[in-house]
């Protein structure tokens, strides 16, 4: 059967199928992003936290921009060129529409890139750092979710590897694995690590786990042996090495007897409600159920094995990633469950590079503390007080130092906007960013000066590589341009990459742009399917491959749109 009005419109709305159900399809879509913008606003108006500010990188953003309304005329092109039954040109436009598609997402790419490894600390007075972390080969093991050992970072001058400087280093003299939850790719590094440097992981106690067979129960209650008996009965001993095969085995044998003592409770409950319920006399089950109780003692039940501990000696310092353990508890524990007997040792956060800092966030907090909400005298003192207060300016001379100049060009910029009837942002006050900082690391006291005539802080001149991927750290080495900086775990409040997990700007950010990306990607599989594959459609029915086309562009053209909304509000605002 011929499906009509594939390619001819109806008489009665001038439409084709595919036109009715992309107007259908986008209205649906503007519903979609349009409660996602509408979040955004009440995100931004009720936040309890200085909102981000032109934080993104501009010049990429303003690139894919004229892109997608580049490809966005060149779509429309492709489309005539199919009216005028010009094949090759219509290859030649799409093709650069798949093309901008494909520049997009790797501009695109390039900026998630960034801010996965840029990364941002809040510290317990609420002082805000942000830069980029140093790398150390660290002795011992380092425990990364999902990771797999290699032989190469167990090598006997070393135990470890190259990684981040912020990890909990926790010496641990006691392991206990949770026995169904642990995670194999932790307990192999621990393994590894104790074959290369000499530290015995052993049982720390003897474990028996007893013999029996499981019991099968039927509808009524009754019960019979099962046709797989349990396991027999396996003697740990005490002094046992910790392996795979051993844990394994436990875990069996945990289950096996956690499956044999269900059964075992179940058919004693339910004995034990059939005698409750032939003495009910009418009561209900909410009443019967205090008399109903059953004696453990008189069943067979199995020794099961929760959890398994392993002595670790000599004690031996660990490294995890904060999000990996727990390590404020006695003991700490792994997200696992697996728990750390031990002491935490010095486990501070090192910054390679501190390319910015921000007390617009403790400013707010001393000011709900005060109950004001406006600028005040006694309240921009008081400020003032918390910021020299805080850990960043009383245990580092070099960011003082930094802070100081930044406090001068604020007052240049104040005595500026005076004039005007105006006063420096908060962002002005209060934070530094990386040019900002650039400029006063390498500008002495004496030479701090304002651009007067755009009214804004100094900054340094940056290069076009810089617009894209943030400070270049090797090219201002040698100017000492940004601090180094090692924070005690015990002054972190918070810490994470510029992801969503840091704020509730880059939460939203990442989900709309994200989504915003997979459109794009959709759409140029779309686009490219009718520009690789469109041949045989366009040798039956040039027409038909024109309104498959069209359609195709009405939905690019909508993805451009968003990308319009989406640029200033989360670029330039």
């Amino acid at each position: 059967m011929e499906i009509p009005y594939i390619f001819t419109p109806r008489k009665d709305t001038g439409l084709v199928n595919s036109k009715i159900a992309i107007w259908l399809f986008l209205a649906s879509e503007v519903m979609l992003f349009g409660g996602f913008f509408s979040a955004y606003i009440f995100l931004r108006l009720g936040a309890d936290y200085p909102w981000p500010e032109r934080t993104l990188p501009v010049l990429p953003g303003l690139i894919n921009t004229f892109v997608l309304i580049g490809s966005s005329v060149t779509v429309i092109f492709a489309w005539m060129s199919l009216k005028l039954r010009k094949w090759r040109q219509f290859q030649i436009f799409m093709a650069i529409t798949v093309v901008c598609a494909g520049i997009f997402m790797v501009l695109k790419g390039i900026e998630y890139n960034v801010k996965f490894h840029h990364q941002a600390v809040r510290l317990k007075d609420y002082a805000i750092l942000e830069g980029h972390l140093g790398f150390e080969l660290k002795e011992g093991v380092h425990v990364g979710h999902g990771e797999q050992p290699k032989e190469e970072d167990f090598a006997l001058n070393h135990h470890g590897k190259k990684i981040e400087e912020d990890t909990i280093n926790y010496s641990t003299s006691e392991v206990s694995f949770n026995t169904v939850r642990y995670h194999h790719d932790w307990v192999e590094e621990i393994i590894a690590h104790a074959e290369a440097g000499g530290t015995a992981v052993t049982l720390k106690e003897d474990v028996v786990m007893g013999k029996g067979e499981q019991v099968k129960v039927d509808k009524d209650g009754n019960t019979e042996p099962a046709t797989t008996p349990l396991s027999r009965a396996d003697n740990f001993a005490k002094g046992s090495a910790l392996s795979m095969k051993l844990l394994e085995r436990i875990t069996e044998l945990h289950k096996d007897a956690r499956a044999h003592n269900a059964d075992l409770r179940i058919t004693a409950f339910r004995k034990a409600w059939t005698v409750a319920d032939e003495n009910s006399s009418g009561k209900t089950d909410r009443q019967l159920a205090p008399d109903v109780k059953i004696d453990e003692s008189q069943l067979d039940l199995h020794h099961e094995q929760p959890a398994i501990a392993f002595t670790v000696a000599p004690e031996t310092v660990f490294h995890f990633r904060p999000r990996d353990i727990q390590e404020n508890g006695s003991p700490a524990t792994l997200r696992d469950g697996t728990a750390l007997t031990g002491k935490l040792e010095e486990s501070p956060m090192v910054f390679h590079y501190v390319d910015a800092l921000d007390f617009r966030y403790l400013a707010l907090k001393v000011r709900q503390k005060l109950g004001v909400d406006e600028h005040s005298d006694a309240a921009d003192g008081a400020i003032e007080k918390a910021i020299e207060e805080s850990w960043v300016m009383a245990k580092n001379p070099e960011l003082k130092e930094i802070w100081e100049k930044q406090q001068k060009a604020v007052g240049l910029l104040a005595a500026e906007l005076a004039a005007h009837k105006r006063v420096p942002t908060e962002k002005d006050k209060y934070r530094i960013n990386w040019q900002e900082m650039a400029y006063y690391a390498t500008t002495p006291l004496a030479d701090i000066k304002i651009d007067a005539g755009k009214y804004v802080m100094p900054h340094v001149d940056t290069q076009p590589k810089e617009q894209f991927f943030g400070p270049n750290y090797e090219g201002r080495a040698e100017q000492h341009a940004f601090p180094h900086l090692e924070i005690p775990r015990e002054q972190v409040a918070f810490a994470s990459k510029f992801a969503p997990a840091w704020n509730t700007y880059y939460a939203i950010y990442f989900t709309m742009t994200g989504l915003h990306g997979l459109h794009v990607i959709g759409g140029a599989l779309v686009l490219a399917y009718y520009l690789f594959f469109g041949k045989k459609m366009y040798l039956s029915n040039p027409e038909w491959l024109a309104n498959r086309v069209e359609v195709g562009g009405l939905f690019w053209h909508f993805v451009d749109l968003v990308w319009i909304f989406l640029f200033p509000i989360l670029y330039l605002m």
